[in-house]
């Protein structure tokens, strides 16, 4: 059985906005950064910042740390692999085993 994925719709809606996938990308680049890190990248307020970053917390897509007086941002890959599992994987095997056949019968072909 496959495993539910919680709370799909904050998870669309987060990964809907591309100043959001740019905070996604800067995370996976590099990983723990701080609000001004984070701000320093975007041209947006560090307001605006903190406005994605909520609601890529609230979809599980990034996890805090306090280190200190430093709240620190770190990515959770594992909804984005679920969604891949889910919706994506599904349509790639058949596609991969088209391409698998099509390769054996060249083969076969040639000899």
């Amino acid at each position: 059985m496959a495993s539910r994925i919680p709370d799909t719709d904050l998870l669309f809606k987060a990964l809907a906005d591309p100043g959001r996938r740019k905070l996604l990308d800067l995370l996976h680049a590099h990983d723990g950064q701080s609000l001004g890190q984070l701000a320093g990248h975007l041209d947006m307020s560090r307001q605006g910042v903190t406005q994605h970053l909520e609601v890529l917390v609230a979809a599980n897509l990034v996890a805090t740390v306090w280190r200190g007086r430093e709240k620190l941002h770190f990515l959770n890959p594992v909804p984005l692999q679920q969604i891949y599992d889910r919706w994506i994987a599904k349509f790639e095997q058949p596609r991969l085993q088209a391409l698998r056949n099509l390769k054996q019968g060249l083969e076969n072909s040639d000899g």
